[in-house]
């Protein structure tokens, strides 16, 4: 009778990947329930069942740990307007998916309470305008840009309009993230980008 394989060991690689991706998901789902400040590290290591040393291995400190959580967060985020927008040859459409995509991403348990409440009173201005930038910002940016061009230099000052039109879907996403329904601000959204940038 043959004997069965032995188990394949991992590599040291995998089993660094393996703690720091249990210490992120673990973190994570406290940060979402109870906040940065009602979680300690005491109890993010004994969720990812990992060592206190494990923790600060791979992290400095509770605040680097959150800005790993935030920015997978901003990446999920991000990747969601990536697909839903890419759909769409024109531009403006694009754009207005892209809206669509980002409330309902923002929509998910967590999301905004972690990086539109949580993430500006634990990290730097700048880690937080890098997170806004990776959750929607600059993909905001970008399909302004070609909307509004359509192949030309744009007249308007881009940066700063982009600037306050990611404020208004941040202040909506939170309203929708507290049961707030998302239809009449994605209405809102539709009406202020079609005046703003032609058909």
């Amino acid at each position: 009778m043959k004997r069965p394989d032995p188990p394949q060991r991992r590599s040291q690689g995998e089993r660094t990947d393996a703690t720091r991706a249990a210490l992120v998901g673990a973190a994570r789902a406290l940060f979402e329930a109870r906040g940065f400040a009602g979680t300690g590290t005491p109890e993010i290591v004994a969720a990812a069942n990992v060592t206190r040393g494990a923790l600060y291995h791979h992290f400095a400190d509770k605040t680097g740990l959150f800005h790993a959580v935030a920015r997978q967060v901003a990446q999920e985020v991000a990747d969601e307007i990536t697909q839903r927008s890419r759909r769409h040859k024109k531009p403006v459409d694009a754009l207005l998916a892209g809206a669509q995509a980002y409330f309902a991403a923002m929509a998910a348990a967590g999301r905004a309470r972690l990086l539109l409440l949580e993430a500006p009173a634990v990290l730097s201005a700048e880690q937080v305008m890098g997170l806004s930038d990776l959750a929607g910002f600059q993909a905001l940016q970008e399909g302004l840009q070609a909307a509004l061009g359509e192949g030309q230099p744009v007249a308007a000052p881009l940066r700063e309009l982009s600037v306050l039109l990611s404020a208004a879907f941040d202040r909506a996403a939170l309203a929708i993230a507290r049961g707030e329904p998302a239809a009449p601000y994605e209405q809102a959204i539709r009406l202020l980008l079609s005046r703003l940038v032609p058909a």
